[in-house]
């Protein structure tokens, strides 16, 4: 099992949500949250923005399923043809055990 985390702009989570939910992927947490990439924030004007809020993905996925989620949220979270600075990063990682708290039962 893997977890992966995308954090993403908040203007394309609906999307990435929908195509998720189209893909089979509908167990997904969804959590608004606040940070800065490489780029370390943005300035407009005189305002300098150290902090930028994204919302942060996340779905623990069965090991064969990590790049039809990658390819969902890659394709659905860029801006514009090529993408900008800021359009967000996926991170996967290892999840050894998962637990349904009602039934008690192991794995997804």
């Amino acid at each position: 099992m893997l977890m992966i985390r995308a954090i993403i702009r908040p203007e394309k989570a609906g999307v990435v949500l929908t195509e998720m939910l189209s893909g089979g992927f509908s167990a997904v947490t969804k959590l608004d949250v606040y940070g800065r990439g490489k780029q370390k924030g943005i300035k407009v004007g005189e305002v300098y923005y150290d902090e930028l809020p994204k919302v942060m993905l996340l779905c623990i996925v069965n090991d064969e399923d990590k790049d039809d989620v990658v390819r969902i949220v890659m394709k659905n979270a860029k801006t514009g043809e090529k993408g900008a600075f800021g359009d967000g990063r996926i991170f996967i990682s290892p999840v050894e055990e998962a637990y349904t708290i009602s039934t008690g039962k192991s794995g997804l």
